[in-house]
């Protein structure tokens, strides 16, 4: 493995303004020096625009915030990766030593009504990344010393094996969705083969957390509960869920960006692909209506909704959905072994931080 120092390094965030994107730049802003951090986004209306733009707003907060002679800097362009001309010219201009690519349209039921979208973020926008890191190498430049890409834990499929573990084979996808990112992984795989780019997948599991996205249950089941409507609970709540708190998701984040897979050559003269992918969850699936019931508590201790809410009358358990699975469950035990790190805020504290995040945004305002 080469250890990579963040500091003093250009590093392209794509998905900025996302949920996961904007935590990892805040995070580069706060923790390293002299980092210049690209930012791309298309801020596409797929969930409410607003929250994407108070996300950068809270980045241009951070960045402003540091007074330090040696600050990292945030520079946002509004793109989208789908965009080869745009994706060439950044890393033409400002040649990125590491790429983190979070952008992608998200949500396994999306895809089943708008499946166009997935195949031109996650497959042509992946595409264009790995081209241009191809690229990056063009004329003997050092061109990027890691790419790190956001998977999932759809890969998955209906998995019997738990905990998931990246040994186990991911060729049944049920959904769209989970196509893609499988095969985000097997385009990686082949540009590491053919041209030696260091990359990591990351197959994250049900991230939650403030400023999260709306589309995801938690979110869902707020704002539904605000406004006096009923909540659904697939499989009659005996789905199971391996959320992840997103500072966890963060945090192993910026741990893999420091440790890209080594270049090695094989006996036949030819690369061994520099290529990992790891799981990072919770490693403790939590039943849906245990989520369902401290999520409520917290609602209530923030003062999202009264502490006489009548939560059972609102409360239906319904057949499982197209494309969802019963259980989803991460063996984290290679993040551990090679980079010291395992997921672990409990439940409770990560919905108590969105909790008063939510009542902080929406109704304090």
């Amino acid at each position: 493995m080469k250890n990579i120092n963040l500091n003093h390094k250009t590093i392209l965030v794509t998905g900025a303004a996302g949920f996961i994107g904007s935590n990892l730049v805040k995070r580069l802003l706060i923790e390293t020096e002299g980092t210049q951090v690209i930012g791309i986004d298309n801020m596409n209306d797929y969930y409410d625009v607003k929250l994407k733009e108070a996300r950068l707003k809270a980045l241009e907060t951070t960045s402003s915030a540091n007074t330090s002679q040696q600050k990292s800097t945030f520079l946002f362009v509004k793109g989208d990766i789908s965009d080869r001309t745009i994706i060439n010219q950044l890393f033409h201009q400002y040649q990125p030593a590491i790429v983190v690519n979070l952008a992608a349209q998200a949500g396994v039921r999306y895809s089943i009504t708008n499946p166009d979208a997935y195949i031109q973020s996650n497959i042509i926008g992946f595409y264009n990344i790995l081209e241009a890191c191809r690229h990056s190498y063009d004329n003997g430049e050092t061109g990027v010393e890691h790419l790190v890409y956001a998977s999932s834990s759809s890969v998955y499929g209906s998995n019997k094996n738990v905990p998931y573990s990246t040994d186990d084979k991911v060729d049944n996808p049920v959904s769209l969705y989970a196509a893609t990112k499988k095969s985000n992984e097997l385009m990686a795989h082949a540009y590491s083969k053919l041209y030696n780019i260091p990359s990591t997948g990351l197959r994250f599991f049900t991230v939650y957390g403030p400023a999260g996205r709306p589309d995801m249950a938690y979110f869902g089941f707020t704002d539904k509960l605000v406004r006096g409507a009923n909540i659904q609970i697939f499989n009659y709540g005996n789905c199971k869920r391996d959320f992840t708190y997103v500072d966890d998701i963060v945090e192993g984040i910026v741990r893999v960006m420091q440790g890209a897979p080594a270049k090695r050559v094989g006996e036949d003269g030819l690369p061994i692909p520099p290529y990992r992918v790891y799981n990072i969850g919770n490693n403790q699936p939590e039943n849906l209506l245990h989520f369902v019931e401290i999520l409520q508590e917290e609602l209530i201790r923030a003062h999202v909704l009264p502490a006489d809410y009548d939560f059972e009358s609102h409360k239906q358990l319904v057949p499982m959905q197209p494309g969802d699975v019963p259980v989803t469950y991460a063996d984290t035990s290679a993040l551990e072994r090679d980079f010291g790190y395992r997921p672990s805020t409990p439940l409770r504290m990560g919905l108590r931080a969105f909790a008063e995040w939510y009542a902080d945004f929406y109704q304090k305002k």
